[in-house]
């Protein structure tokens, strides 16, 4: 689970530092990016011959240090690359873990001497928008040929580098995709005579036929309630277009009540109303929740969520249980986004400082990262996959939920799409409460539609909080 910084701590950063960047839809025309903050082909770093194989002049004999981000992918995969670009280029690369980026890499930052490489993730990462100026402009890695050959812009998948683009500066190259869906046991379905339903009418006939065989269709656990707004947001935009994520973004007045979220939020009332989501998720703890669903009992059939599931729960998973996703369902059979239109969105943010001792040698590293094979070797050590396409085998190193996160991004082409308002104003934990009371059946749709558009409202009038303009 990806738990969301604390609201207060999200807008105070909001009204002293950012929202000056616009976003467009992953999916969407990339924008071109204007020149890098640093020095060209290398910055302060000691110039080694520029060729294909080594476009930015990193010097042989000189040293790399990188810092990563010590959560829950580790720091091996970075080692392995390291390696690689060691033997590839003859350099040393150091690479040194952090959970405390903010606190331990800030000092750098002010003393001109930052790290050649950054993973900018979890809690107490820093910023972007208070280093933007100082980062370098990582288009040039992405026009490079990778270790293979191949142009790196080419081997990615579709939008992944719009999250890190800012003001038309692709800042940081997030490297590990997520994908959000519906998961469920193919054994199970299969053991029935189920399918994934397509609509939320075949989702109530199917909470029916799971009660017949005393199951549920959902549950929840108190601290991933948001899972299904989550589900909720996706399906009323695959049925509404994009105009409904663009009035969420911008906090538009009764964005809440777009006909398409209507019918999604109505469509989950009837649900909870017949009995379907198994009772007691707002007391249970999340990941005791998710074992009623994937352990042994598999007390309920399907549970949204991002694809880091598997990794969570494969500790309490039955046996052939067989993981697998689904696009999330939407409300008519002609919806504005097709079927397999997905919320997909790439994270863990890489960043090379222009003041790093080796520029050149920092580029060079994300040029060695975004080769197949460390990018293979990452998905198959972590088992999620991440911007590079083709990585993943037939078999998905033995994990069905890979394979199918690999099934569920190409069928869904250039329809995949993301959003960024709730984490940006850190809504969460203000949403959390009113999903939880939304899921017991204390408050019906109308009532969850209030209560989130006065957050949506108190953010869009607090003149204190700047805003984020979402085209």
């Amino acid at each position: 689970m990806n738990f969301p910084k604390k609201p207060v701590e999200r807008r105070n950063f909001l009204k002293g530092a950012l929202a000056t960047a616009a976003l467009i839809p992953l999916g969407g025309a990339l924008a071109s990016c204007a020149a890098g903050g640093g020095a060209p082909n290398g910055g302060n770093a000691p110039e080694g011959e520029v060729s294909d194989t080594n476009p930015f002049g990193v010097a042989a004999d000189s040293t790399v240090d990188v810092v990563i981000f010590n959560g829950g992918y580790g720091i091996d995969y970075a080692e392995f690359a390291g390696e690689l670009m060691a033997e590839n280029q003859g350099v040393t690369v150091n690479v040194a873990p952090s959970t405390n980026l903010a606190q331990e890499l800030q000092p750098r930052f002010v003393g001109g001497n930052p790290p050649d490489v950054i993973d900018n993730s979890g809690a107490n990462a820093i910023g972007i928008a208070t280093i933007l100026a100082q980062l370098e402009d990582l288009t040039d890695v992405i026009d490079a040929q990778n270790i293979e050959g191949e142009t790196i812009r080419d081997t990615l998948f579709p939008g992944v580098l719009q999250p890190g683009t800012f003001d038309g500066k692709l800042a940081a190259i997030n490297y590990v995709l997520t994908v959000y869906a519906l998961w469920y046991s193919q054994s199970l379905f299969d053991e029935n005579g189920w399918t994934v339903p397509t609509t939320w009418d075949e989702m109530m006939a199917l909470g029916e036929q799971a009660k017949a065989q005393d199951k549920y269709l959902f549950c929840w656990g108190q601290e991933a309630a948001s899972y299904y707004l989550e589900l909720a947001i996706a399906s009323g935009i695959k049925e509404g277009g994009h105009e409904v994520r663009l009035a969420l973004e911008n906090l538009e007045a009764d964005c809440w009540s777009k006909p398409a979220l209507q019918e999604v939020f109505t469509a989950l009332e009837e649900i909870i109303a017949a009995g379907y989501v198994l009772p007691g998720g707002s007391g249970t703890q999340f990941t005791a929740a998710q074992a009623q669903w994937i352990g042994e009992g598999q007390e309920a059939l399907l549970y949204p969520s991002g694809s880091w599931i598997e990794n969570e729960m494969r500790d309490q998973m039955a046996e052939n249980f067989q993981l697998t996703g689904a696009p999330v369902p939407t409300v008519s059979s002609s919806p504005a986004l097709p079927y397999e239109a997905l919320h997909s969105a790439a994270g863990e943010p890489f960043i090379v400082p222009s003041q790093g001792a080796n520029v050149a040698g920092g580029k060079e590293y994300m040029r060695t990262m975004l080769s197949k094979e460390a990018a293979t070797n990452f998905t198959e050590s972590k088992l999620s996959p991440t911007i590079v396409r083709g990585t993943v085998p037939e078999d998905g190193f033995g994990s069905t939920a890979l394979v199918s996160q690999v099934e569920l991004l190409e069928a869904a082409g250039e329809n995949v799409f993301t959003w960024s308002f709730i984490d940006f104003y850190g809504m969460n934990q203000d949403h959390l409460v009113w999903m939880n009371s939304f899921l017991d059946g204390e408050i019906d749709a109308a009532g969850l539609t209030t209560e989130l558009q006065a957050i949506t409202d108190a953010i869009r009038n607090d003149d204190s909080i700047e805003k984020l303009e979402v085209q």
